[in-house]
């Protein structure tokens, strides 16, 4: 049950940037960022910042490739440096904070890669019906919680307290949905 609540805290409170993997070694920003640097273009990263930024990414793509004609060491130094520069503005651009880079592999949100895989094959099918499942998951439980502590609410204060607790448990879970559905979305570029 906790880690079922833990997602579903994950899917409800925290920005769907921040449960992004934009952040890896192995994720989409960095992946644009390699992709700029072997064909020497900057525009596959540029994608990721905001129109204000880009001056300041043109700068650290031409210093990087620049440190890069050193090769070795430098190469990779120039490399790591160009990726945690545009992860860090993307991140900013997110309204998220940068704690660096994680490694390749890192664990992800289970939705955030169904999302990935979605986008991949050209289908939302399989990510709603994720999310679908795990939402009546939390609202059944949620429910079935309240509705059996409902029965005896009034045969004591402390039973009383206990329904309290499961009611409110499963509105705020309610009011977090609705919120989420109904909430403006992030909008990275204008």
């Amino acid at each position: 049950m906790k880690a079922v609540l833990s997602v579903a805290f994950l899917l409800i409170f925290l920005p769907l940037p921040a449960a992004a993997h934009c952040d890896t070694m192995d994720g989409p920003v960095v992946q644009a960022a390699r992709t700029a640097l072997e064909k020497g273009d900057v525009a596959p990263a540029l994608k990721w910042v905001l129109p204000e930024r880009d001056a300041e990414i043109r700068k650290a793509f031409q210093t990087a490739v620049a440190a890069r004609a050193a090769g070795g060491q430098a190469r990779e130094l120039a490399d790591r440096w160009f990726f945690e520069t545009l992860v860090r503005v993307h991140r900013v651009g997110e309204g998220a904070g940068y704690t660096g880079l994680k490694p390749a592999g890192s664990e992800t949100s289970p939705f955030v890669r169904a999302a990935d895989q979605a986008l991949q094959t050209g289908s939302a099918d399989a990510l709603v019906k994720l999310v679908t499942a795990d939402v009546e998951k939390g609202i059944r439980q949620r429910f079935a919680m309240a509705s059996e502590r409902r029965r005896t609410a009034d045969s004591s204060v402390a039973a009383g307290r206990e329904f309290v607790e499961a009611y409110v448990k499963l509105q705020h879970y309610m009011e977090a949905l609705d919120i989420r559905s109904a909430g403006p979305e992030h909008k990275h570029h204008d």
